[in-house]
């Protein structure tokens, strides 16, 4: 199986990337592939609203000057999508909400195509609004027909500097859980993936 988490942070080694990672290596451990894509401080731009994935239905976005198709090729065969961000004014990265949104459109045009896929969110934050975020993130999971996969408790580290988040004991057992819960919730829904309800507009 495939966990493919996807970091809203510009800052390379920052508390996000812990954060990820420590999600992902329980997974690694029951023998998941995963993966971790870095759209913070890319060249991600937010969605146009032109309909051209409506018409195409080719599970693409019109524009090709990102990384966005990409991803997205990724997106679909992720039996687990986990979203990462720092928590920026009380809410997620500016490449991550324009990934929220043109991801939400292209499986929207395409028959909810992140259908019965597995959803969920860690925030790395300084002090408050990472449940703003962490909202922001989730409402992904809920509009394109997602399982969202909770944990012990939100799923938030705090710390500033780069590593901060590593004295958060709480908060790194509560990702170490979370990658345990993906594993068993992706070894449950395994053989039911084909008879997941198609979605009929």
């Amino acid at each position: 199986m495939y966990a493919l988490a996807i970091n809203g942070s510009p800052r390379a080694g920052g508390n996000t990337e812990y954060l990820l990672k420590e999600v992902l290596a329980p997974l690694e451990k029951e023998g998941w592939n995963t993966e971790i894509i870095k759209i913070g401080g890319t060249p991600l731009r937010g969605c146009l609203a032109c309909r051209k994935c409506f018409e195409k239905k080719d599970n693409q976005c019109i524009m090709k000057n990102d990384d966005f198709n990409k991803i997205f090729e990724k997106v679909l065969r992720a039996d687990a999508i986990i979203l990462g961000s720092p928590t920026f004014y009380t809410d997620v990265t500016a490449e991550m909400k324009a990934f929220i949104d043109r991801t939400g459109y292209v499986a929207a045009a395409n028959g909810k195509a992140l259908s019965g896929k597995i959803g969920t969110a860690v925030m790395a934050v300084r002090r408050g609004g990472s449940i703003h975020a962490f909202d922001t993130m989730n409402h992904l999971f809920q509009i394109s027909r997602m399982i969202i996969q909770g944990s012990t408790y939100w799923n938030m580290a705090y710390g500033m500097e780069k590593g901060d988040v590593a004295e958060d004991s709480e908060g790194i057992s509560n990702m170490k859980d979370l990658g345990r819960s993906i594993a068993w919730l992706g070894k449950t829904l395994e053989p039911h993936k084909k008879s997941f309800p198609v979605f009929e507009a």
